[in-house]
């Protein structure tokens, strides 16, 4: 069988968007071909800068760290809740509206949302992203789904101005042993006709709380 493989991935560069308060990325030339004889690059970002993984331990004490995630979880069948028609700034999307899109979820599925809000990625109106609500966590536990993704900076609402953050989803999904995949992009090139599947497998950083990931779906020809 024939795979298409979609990249999901934001690519890496230095001053790229991140996280209010998050390290900004810096990559800068360590060694050189013509002093060295070999390039090297020196790389300064957070263990959450761009297409990234949440491990438990990124906001619940005593929480797996990413080293300590099966990988097997990270690799499965794609089921793409397409919520663009609710995707407006600072917008809340509720159970409700998507619940339709939620019926018959297979335990071990990677759910994932798309709202092409990833178009905006690198613009200050990216972080007014639409949210989810904590019960669309609830719901997916229930079911049995304990990894979720989204093209956008967060399933919580983001807020710049915040002194800490406020993680009602976060605290549910990851509370309960649950992974996050954040700032995906290209999901409108996945076709949910043709069994996808995605990857997105971290680096295992011993002890750390997250990683970036090179997030690809699969599907057929």
């Amino acid at each position: 069988m024939t795979l298409t493989l979609v990249d999901l991935t934001h690519p890496l560069t230095s001053g790229m968007q991140i996280y209010p308060g998050d390290p900004e990325v810096q990559i800068a030339p360590a060694t050189s071909l013509a002093d060295e004889g070999v390039v090297v690059h020196a790389l300064h970002l957070g263990t959450h800068t761009g297409t990234h993984l949440d491990a438990p331990s990124h906001s619940i004490a005593d929480g797996a760290t990413v080293d300590r995630l099966d990988i097997g979880r990270l690799v499965g069948p794609l089921h793409l809740v397409d919520v663009t028609e609710l995707a407006q700034p600072g917008r809340r999307i509720e159970l409700a509206q998507v619940a339709a899109q939620l019926e018959r979820l297979a335990a071990g599925a990677i759910v994932v949302f798309r709202t092409d809000w990833s178009k905006r990625f690198g613009r200050p109106e990216y972080l007014e992203h639409p949210y989810l609500d904590v019960t669309i966590a609830e719901r997916l536990l229930a079911a049995g789904v304990t990894v979720v993704g989204v093209d956008t900076l967060s399933p919580d609402r983001t807020d710049a101005t915040a002194a800490s953050a406020d993680l009602p989803f976060h605290d549910v999904f990851l509370g309960a042993g649950g992974v996050i995949i954040e700032n995906l992009t290209s999901l409108s090139a996945v076709d949910p006709a043709r069994d996808p599947w995605i990857s997105a497998l971290p680096l295992p950083f011993a002890g750390l709380d997250g990683s970036p990931v090179r997030a690809v779906a699969m599907h057929r020809a």
